[in-house]
Formats: structure tokens, C-alpha cells, sequence
């Protein structure tokens, strides 16, 4: 038995389907799908909506013809979803060949081939023309066997101390780069590393003289404050999974070096729940996989936050991830190697009452999708004597880069 679905619009399109087709969930999915390119013959470009049915009559009439067929795009959307928005979005949309087809703004250009593709470029023009981005205030610098990209705002010479920044996994010190311009206005001499493996500092292939241990980006991380000519002590600010956590670790094991240490959205307790990102990355063969995903970075940062990233934005995480493979290859050793169960019980035993004594201020975005308010509670009655909470609506699991204004009036006011 056969149906006739006929759309009205400046095209008309009659598809005969038998009946059993239609009820099958893969035809459904194929007319209905929020965000679908097909490629008809017709001689008109025509969008409409999935919400809408539309209903005319077709003339039966059997007529001889001359067809003139080319190709015509049309693109179905689902325009009455919602979208998360970027707090100050840019509606300007682009072409992008390096996203998933998705309601992402950053993204959703993915699969819509311009007029005329070749304009656009391949993809090694396209690394060209990002590949200056995202390194604002940054410079090389050579530590031990590595080469470090680090940040600096202010000067040796700033009045109020210095401030050294780390981020966690997937990320890189990008994220930091308001907070700390912003920080170095306020008299602050401030510092923002990547870490080796990750943002666009040195990504050693495991066994070649770095394994990506805790015990070897502690001893790095010396020999980078010591090139920097950070002195003891010195304001600590800490934010993320994996690397994060190597940094907090790594203040228990200096507590002479910290004057004050400030904790953004970091798991703290044994109870604090590990993202899927590292959980596929330590099964064999699906993390090789995983680790090789250009856009994960910008997808784990939206995956934790209320917004979506500005496309400019997500460029610049990705870019490491495009450029070579080193990145993907070095979070999954990363990863494979740390116990996350072992380090979140020394953060949460290292900062309890009796052991630490050191002020913390703890800037907790709520709307984290990782890490709920729970945790961050849960940390400041290991120790309310010294930790101070502070929370931030409107951010989520990076409110340095969610609402870095709300981040930087907290840490203003606590340094």
C-alpha cells in the first residue's frame, strides 16, 4: 500500500512510500531528524520547519515535459527547540568543517557545504588561519627538556605578589586569560602555564623521557617556577580534573610555597564523580578513539557549563587537538596513569582541619553538570577554619571562563 506526503512551499515534493516504510523508526528519524542536508533535483532552494504539515493538491494531469534538474540543498531544522545561549553570543553564523552536526552555535554549520566549498579551503588552510589564536600574553619558555607556553600579565615589579594559574584537563590557560589581565590591573604579577601535554606547551611521546606521572609534572612544575623567578610564597589558583588535581597535590607537598590558595570547580572528596571523558579514555582501544576527537575540549567545556562557547572561543581549544595528535595521546596517558580514587583522598585528607592551615577561598560555579554544590560544602566542613566559600550563580564547572568578572571581584577582594 502506498502513501503520498506532499509539502507545500515554493517546491512541491511528493514522496511515495509504502506503508510499512513509513512506520519503520529509521523513516521517521530520516523526515524528522533535528538537523538533517538532503540533496534533491529541483530548480528552487527551499527551508521549512518540521513543526509544520502541509497538505496540497497535486495535478495528475499527465503532460509531456522538459525537466531541467540541478541540485538544491535543503536544510530542515529544528527551530522550536531552545538552545543554550553564550551569555553574549554572537548570532553570526559561519561555515565550519570541524564540528559535529549539532544545535551548537559554535558547531551546527558542520555538514551545510557553502554554495561553492572549494572557497573555503581544506583543512590545512583553515589551521592557518587559527593558528595564531588564543595566545594572548604568552611566550615560550624553555624548562629543563621541555618548552613551556606561559602567560604573564603585570610585572616582577607588581606591588601585591605574584599569582600563578593552573587549569585542569581537557583545557589550557586560555581560560584564565580575562581573569588574569583583569589581575595585573589590581597590582598582581600573574602567571598561567599549560601544562606539559596540553594548550601549546611540549607534548612528549610517552617513554621518551616523560610518562605523564603525578610525580613527573610535580617535579616540572619546579623547574618551571624557578625559570620564572616565581619566589616563595605565592598566591595558587586551581581549577579542574586530572592536572587540576596535580596541582592541588602538589601544594600539600609545598605548603611553605603557598601564601594563599584559591580552589575553582576542582573534585575535592572521594565522593566527587569522574566525567565520562575519563572513564572511555581508560578503556583500551575506544580511549585511542576518544583521545583523537579534535573537538573535546570545547565539548567538555560545554558539557560542564550553561552556555555554549562563541565559535572564536572553541577555536582556540581545539586548535591543539587539529594540529597534531600529541595532545589526544598525552591525556590519555594522562589519564591511564593517575588513581583518581588515591588523589581525591589525599586532597580531601591533605586540606582537613589539623593538616592544613593556609587560607583557601573556594569559588564554586553551581551550575556545574560535573561537580555538584555537594561537593564543595562537603569540602568546607573538612576544614571551616580555613576555607571560605564562595558561590558564583550563572557559572558552571569553568567560571573563569563562564563569568570571569564575578571570579575576579572574588579573588580581588581574598588576595
Amino acid at each position: 500500500m502506498l502513501h503520498t506526503l506532499t509539502f507545500k512551499s515554493s517546491l512541491s515534493l511528493s514522496l511515495s512510500l509504502p506503508l510499512s516504510t513509513l512506520e519503520t523508526p529509521i523513516m521517521a528519524w530520516a523526515l524528522f531528524s533535528p538537523s538533517l542536508n538532503l540533496s534533491l533535483p529541483h530548480t528552487t532552494k527551499t527551508n521549512f520547519n518540521r513543526t509544520k504539515w502541509f497538505t496540497t493538491k497535486t495535478s495528475r494531469a499527465a503532460t509531456t515535459t522538459t525537466t531541467t534538474t540541478r541540485t538544491t540543498s535543503i536544510r530542515a531544522n529544528a527551530a522550536d527547540q531552545k538552545q543554550p545561549k553564550d551569555k553574549d553570543e554572537d548570532t553570526t553564523s559561519g561555515f565550519s568543517p570541524f564540528a559535529f552536526v549539532t544545535d551548537n552555535p559554535s558547531s551546527r554549520e558542520a555538514i551545510q557545504l557553502p554554495e561553492s566549498p572549494a572557497e573555503d579551503g581544506n583543512v590545512g588552510e583553515m589551521l592557518y588561519r587559527i593558528e595564531d589564536k588564543g595566545k594572548e600574553y604568552g611566550s615560550y619558555i624553555k624548562s629543563g627538556e621541555f618548552i613551556w607556553f606561559v602567560r604573564e600579565t603585570g610585572s616582577a615589579e607588581s606591588r601585591r605578589g605574584t599569582i600563578v594559574f593552573l587549569h585542569g584537563a581537557p583545557t589550557q590557560s586560555y581560560s584564565y586569560r580575562v581573569v588574569m589581565s583583569e589581575m595585573s590591573d589590581y597590582g598582581f604579577h600573574c602567571f598561567a602555564p599549560d601544562w606539559i601535554g596540553f594548550g601549546f606547551s611540549d607534548k612528549p611521546q610517552p617513554g621518551y623521557g616523560f610518562d605523564y606521572t603525578e610525580k613527573e609534572f610535580h617535579e616540572e612544575f619546579d623547574k618551571l617556577l624557578d625559570v620564572l623567578g616565581v619566589k616563595s610564597p605565592f598566591f595558587l589558583v586551581v581549577q579542574g580534573f586530572l592536572v587540576g588535581s596535580f596541582g592541588l597535590t602538589w601544594a600539600l607537598k609545598n605548603p611553605s610555597k603557598i601564601l594563599k590558595l584559591a580552589i575553582l570547580n576542582s573534585p575535592l572528596t572521594v565522593s566527587s564523580p569522574i566525567p565520562g571523558l575519563f572513564q572511555k579514555l581508560r578503556i583500551p582501544l575506544y580511549g585511542e578513539f576518544t583521545c583523537q576527537n579534535a573537538i573535546m575540549a570545547e565539548r567538555f567545556i560545554e558539557a560542564g557549563s550553561p552556555y555554549v562557547l562563541k565559535l572564536e572561543k572553541a577555536d582556540v581549544y581545539r586548535l591543539p587537538y587539529l594540529s597534531s595528535g600529541g595532545p589526544g595521546f598525552a591525556l590519555l596517558e594522562a589519564a591511564r596513569k593517575v588513581n583518581f580514587r588515591d588523589i581525591l583522598s589525599q586532597i580531601a585528607e591533605g586540606f582537613a582541619s589539623g593538616r592544613w592551615d593556609k587560607p583557601i577561598l573556594l569559588v564554586w560555579g553551581i551550575s556545574d553538570k560535573y561537580l555538584p554544590q555537594s561537593i564543595a560544602e562537603e569540602f568546607e566542613e573538612g576544614n571551616p577554619t580555613a576555607i571560605k566559600l564562595k558561590l558564583i550563580e550563572g557559572a558552571g564547572h569553568m567560571p573563569q571562563e563562564d563569568w570571569p568578572e564575578k571570579v575576579i571581584e572574588a579573588l580581588r577582594v581574598y588576595f
